[in-house]
């Protein structure tokens, strides 16, 4: 998520003077074939007015997109491009996006400070959880085995939603608070960013944007160590995906994503390729299906109006 929009937005409270008319009411997911094979579409069609951020792709090929702009979630098959708005949003943003096993996808609500779990299947909404009532942008979240992690790019904190057996969602009483701590330098106006699991599955990386520092965190502690990347920095750095140990890093305002090869414990890497495209314009996520990197164009340089276009893109990866 870019600061320079999240800055004309929040000091004016005007992400609700920014929503987009919308008369989808929940439906099931558009239905795609088995994964990973027949063709794709290279560019996904949005909604216009949309103000797309984040991105969460099933393993069958349904691709969800979250709106800025009212909180909309919007689904859509990558091999035909047909889509549909399959969760009306509460007229707060939905930012960052992932999802589960179990096909619930969990949102972070930006200047809300909160972040809900929503049955992909239905729309409904299963839980909402209030994460901060001070300072806040919830920006991004990762899935693990046993929590999600949301990040707050106002504070200098991680938010750890517990998941108990069977990936039962926690009472709001249960969602613990973690300050990180460490190297960790909160600096400017926009911080904590990105969040993905360490290749090996023992901590987390998160991307400062204000300093274009990779760091990994000790889940435990919050402790934060920054990532040896052989003197590279990473300005920019928005979402990010880890795939083996490769990790992909989107760099919004340079139109790029940075690809860097880890050690297993996410400790050190090598920035090894750049990707771009010149359908790029602003993209703030990423995620895969097959051999591709799917990003939404949030287009942040463009005035956004009920009638803006917005898109995803794909690249190889």
């Amino acid at each position: 998520m870019d600061s320079r929009i999240v800055a004309r937005s929040s000091v004016a409270g005007a992400f609700a003077a920014l929503l987009i008319a919308s008369v989808a009411s929940p439906a099931a997911a558009i239905p795609a074939s088995s994964s990973g094979g027949g063709a794709v579409e290279s560019v996904i069609d949005l909604p216009d007015g949309f103000q797309p951020e984040g991105i969460a792709i099933a393993p069958g090929g349904t691709a969800y997109f979250g709106s800025l702009a009212d909180g909309d979630i919007y689904a859509a098959d990558l091999r035909s491009g047909e889509g549909e708005v399959v969760s009306e949003g509460p007229g707060t943003p939905s930012v960052g996006l992932d999802l589960d096993a179990m096909g619930r996808l969990f949102v972070s609500g930006g200047d809300a400070g909160d972040a809900r779990v929503v049955d992909t299947a239905t729309g409904e909404v299963l839980a909402s959880y209030q994460l901060t009532e001070g300072a806040g942008f919830i920006n991004d979240v990762i899935v693990t085995r046993d929590a999600a992690w949301f990040t707050n790019s106002f504070a200098a904190e991680l938010y750890r939603l517990p998941l108990g057996p069977g990936g039962a969602l926690p009472d709001p009483s249960e969602v613990e608070t973690v300050p990180l701590g460490g190297d960790w330098v909160q600096q400017g106006f926009f911080n904590a960013n990105g969040i993905v699991a360490a290749p090996d599955g023992k901590a987390l990386l998160v991307i400062q944007s204000s300093t274009a520092t990779l760091y990994r965190v000790d889940p435990a502690t919050g402790d934060a160590t920054a990532v040896d990347l052989g003197g590279a920095n990473l300005p920019n750095g928005d979402g990010m995906l880890v795939i083996g140990r490769t990790l992909y890093v989107v760099q919004n305002q340079l139109n790029q994503v940075a690809k860097v090869r880890l050690d297993p414990s996410g400790s050190a890497g090598e920035v090894v390729d750049t990707l771009t495209s010149a359908d790029f314009d602003v993209p703030t996520t990423v995620d895969s299906f097959g051999n591709g990197l799917y990003l939404p164009n949030a287009r942040f340089g463009t005035p956004p109006t009920p009638t803006t276009t917005y898109e995803a893109v794909r690249v190889d990866r």
